[in-house]
């Protein structure tokens, strides 16, 4: 073979030897190709020695291949390794070639899967290269195993991380540990300026290490990167060390851990230091992590409002006495025990810029003397002291016995209480307490609650979408939570899906409060959802709105009203009178509203409330609502015409709507919507006769409106056949937009229907939804109706057993 230097004079000739042999090869590919597959494979073509002689010293022969004519360097192209063939796009690109056909086939062939959100993709080179790069970095996918991920002269990591833009970490924070890495330090600062979104999923109880690993990668991608979004999915047993990690620097905080190696963007002030003798008193023995700021915050918190609460011991009630479970659901809603006196931890390791209050007490010394001044310090008190709480585990494991002295055992007291307290389920062991008080954040300066100031320690920049789903929140990681977004100005867009809030849902409120008092504040969106709430789901939205006046969306969901949760219950102190009231709602700025209803029969006028209030909604959702009466139904529509002029789009699902036909005709008259969704709505329930030719009549006569979806509603075909007249000639409808999904339509009425539509000769009216549908009963007249159909409009539809619906089909007989 030549010398290398011999191939880079004669590249340019070796390629175009090469395209040439391919020209005279191709004419005889065609008859090997159908003889192989009945026979044995056929020897490779002369072109493709060629070529893979090519993509084997593309070292050399690379700009030699970049300058080929189009229509051979076409045929080059499926012989690329990956590597190659992601450089070379640009290059194709400009000679009008595409390969997005050939990254398609290496995802079916490599990857093996159906890629997430298939009808979305608008690049399967970025969606190859980044599935790769996360293969890669797991280790679930073997590069020698295939010649077109293999080639020495590339890393795979670095070459497919610019491809990255969302990144999985999951189970026990597989691959923090090797991004961090000084081998991948390139990999990493790639990463900081492409990957927007980060999501972790199913994670697991992890190491110290692993933690301070994922501590200096978030540390880079958020503060130091391009991170925007942060996502949490189904972490069933929360490790409260770990989330409030993960919490605390997606809210822009970090200090480096104990030992850890100082960061090279932030210089010296951000180096780490070795703990001091007080420091180690803070921690939770020899194998808990050490707390970070935010959790002493936290703990502050609740430890100011215990000795501001002990203050008024001389005027308190005297103390009932109740069992350990109710006195943890006072504590869930914010009660705490008022004649136990504890300090809150030292502060002194805080987040770079964290400026301590003078109220924040500070232990300078585990001596001795520090205990018998805390001991000092406690209010007198005549009425004997309370039992000592119980020893709580950590949901990691059990913990040896320890003795406690001095400051250090009255700090892991304070940890113990207020990080583990909303674990402990069992019974019997009965305490003292005072009257508990609703934990509701006031929204005041944390520095007079005994808490830093966070606005003097945000000197590194934050996420704008937070979202936690199946992230059950204990009630140390609820009040991390909402004193981080108290302060949380970047905060765009918020998620809490089924959490577990309960009564801390009073401390959201009073948090998202004082965020919307902050200037620069940018929360637009919230949503949330959860299985009960101690509030009914429309006095929870009028809260809501009332906090965030310049909430944009709002989407709220409650699948089953609580009674365990319920503020009446005795011992509880309920909501604070400044989250429910009586007053009007002050206007707010709500451009979409979604609510999703529990059972029952709800309150017209409350609703109505919230409407009156929104003049720029533009889009309402309301889902398995159920009213008293038809004419509260009424009501509601009603205020919509006359108070949301703004309106667009409406929405009804799972609403039993066959007794309010007239208000569905009324609705059907409005101007001013564009778009009218009746989901699973009963609508044809009662009276299908008289109600279908009404109804066509009201949309015959409706030029504004655009789509009308109808999925669910047992339309038949004779339904199908009253809505073509719809389009007929003396109709002055623009629908352009029909959903008949789920609607036991046959095929031979949907060909009537195409019939009927050629007939008329309406144009492209735009979509048509026909899925689930019974189509399956008579497949070659279903075929012929959709192709009559695809003449007029866009039809969209599925291969679907009508089997599973012969309920249904009794039903309708």
């Amino acid at each position: 073979m030549a010398a290398p230097e011999a191939w880079r004079a004669r590249s340019c000739w070796f390629c175009e030897v090469a395209a040439a042999t391919t020209m005279e090869a191709t004419s005889r590919e065609a008859a090997p190709a159908k003889s192989s597959a009945s026979g044995p494979s056929a020897p490779p073509s002369l072109f493709e020695l060629c070529g893979r002689a090519v993509s084997a010293h593309m070292g050399v022969l690379e700009s030699g291949v970049w300058a080929l004519p189009g229509p051979i360097l076409q045929s080059i192209l499926p012989l690329l390794n990956i590597y190659y063939l992601e450089r070379i796009e640009e290059t194709a690109l400009k000679k009008g070639l595409s390969t997005q056909a050939i990254w398609r086939r290496l995802w079916d062939e490599l990857m093996k899967t159906r890629p997430s959100g298939l009808e979305s993709v608008t690049c399967w080179r970025a969606k190859f290269m980044e599935a790769f790069f996360s293969h890669v970095l797991r280790g679930t996918i073997d590069v020698s195993s295939d010649r077109r991920l293999c080639d020495q002269r590339f890393s795979p990591l670095l070459h497919s991380s610019r491809h990255v833009r969302q990144l999985t970490i999951c189970n026990m924070l597989q691959g923090a540990t090797e991004l961090v890495a000084e081998p991948n330090r390139r990999v990493l600062e790639t990463l900081a300026s492409s990957l927007h979104t980060l999501k972790f999923r199913h994670l697991l109880f992890s190491d110290v290490a692993a933690q301070q690993s994922l501590r200096q990668l978030l540390h880079q991608l958020i503060h130091h990167g391009a991170v925007n979004q942060v996502s949490l999915y189904s972490w069933p047993v929360p490790e409260s060390a770990l989330f409030i990690l993960i919490l605390t620097m997606s809210a822009g905080f970090w200090q480096p851990g104990p030992g850890g190696p100082p960061c090279r963007l932030c210089g010296e002030a951000s180096r780490g230091r070795a703990p001091s003798r007080d420091e180690s008193s803070l921690l939770l023995g020899s194998r808990r992590p050490r707390r970070d700021a935010a959790e002493r915050c936290a703990a502050a918190l609740m430890a100011s409002r215990r000795k501001s609460e002990a203050k008024q011991m001389a005027r308190a009630p005297p103390t009932t006495r109740v069992t350990r479970r109710s006195t943890q659901e006072s504590l869930r809603a914010g009660g705490i025990d008022r004649k136990r006196e504890l300090h809150p931890p030292a502060t002194s390791n805080e987040a770079p810029g964290t400026k301590q209050p003078p109220s924040a007490p500070a232990t300078s010394s585990a001596s001795p003397s520090s205990s018998t001044s805390a001991s000092k310090r406690a209010p007198a008190s005549s009425t004997p002291q309370p039992k000592p709480l119980k020893r709580f585990k950590r949901a990691t494991g059990k913990r040896g016995a320890r003795t406690r002295q001095g400051s250090g055992a009255e700090s892991e007291d304070l940890y113990d209480f207020v990080f583990i307290v909303a674990g402990e389920k069992e019974d019997g062991e009965e305490m003292e307490i005072g009257e508990v008080a609703c934990g509701a954040l006031d929204g005041s300066d944390p520095s007079c609650l005994g808490l830093p100031v966070l606005e003097a320690s945000q000197r590194f920049r934050s996420i704008s979408t937070l979202e936690l789903f199946t992230v059950p929140l204990s009630t140390e990681a609820a009040l991390t939570l909402c004193h981080l977004l108290s302060s949380w100005v970047s905060l765009e867009s918020l998620t809490l899906s089924y959490n577990g809030l309960g009564s801390n849902i009073f401390r959201l409120l009073d948090s998202l409060r004082a965020l919307s008092g902050q200037a620069g504040c940018r929360l637009r969106a919230l949503h949330l959802s959860d299985l009960f709430s101690p509030l009914p789901i429309l006095e929870l939205t009028r809260a809501i709105v009332r906090a965030l006046p310049l909430l944009r969306v709002l989407s709220i969901r409650v699948d089953h009203p609580s009674q365990r949760d319920n503020p009446a219950v005795p011992g509880n102190a309920g909501p604070p009178s400044h989250i429910i009231g009586d007053e009007e709602i002050p206007e707010n700025c709500l451009e979409q509203l979604e609510m999703g209803f529990p059972r029952g029969a709800q309150s017209a006028p409350l609703l109505c409330s919230v409407l009156k209030a929104s003049g720029s909604l533009q889009q309402l959702s309301l889902d398995s609502t159920t009213f008293a009466s038809p004419q509260d139904f009424g009501l509601v529509l009603q205020t919509l015409k006359e108070y949301n002029l703004a309106l667009k789009k409406l929405s009804f699902h799972d609403m039993n709507l066959a007794d309010c036909q007239s208000e569905v005709l009324f609705l059907l008259q409005n101007l001013t919507l564009q778009e009218i969704t009746f989901s699973f709505c009963r609508l044809f329930e009662k009276r299908p006769a008289q109600f279908l030719p009404e109804m066509v009549a009201a949309m015959k006569g409706n030029s504004t409106l655009k789509g009308l979806r109808l999925p669910g509603n047992r339309l038949g075909n004779a339904g199908l056949l009253a809505l073509a007249d719809v389009f007929s000639e003396d109709s002055s409808s623009s629908l352009c937009q029909l959903d008949i999904s789920s609607n036991c339509i046959k095929p031979d009425g949907l060909l009537e229907f195409a019939k009927r539509l050629e007939r008329w000769g309406r144009g492209a009216f735009g979509h048509l939804r026909l899925f689930q549908n019974w189509l399956d009963q008579d497949a070659v007249t279903a075929r012929e109706a959709i192709r009559r159909l695809r003449a007029t409009c866009h039809v969209v539809s599925d291969s679907w057993d009508s089997s599973q619906a012969f309920a249904d089909y009794v039903s309708t007989m």
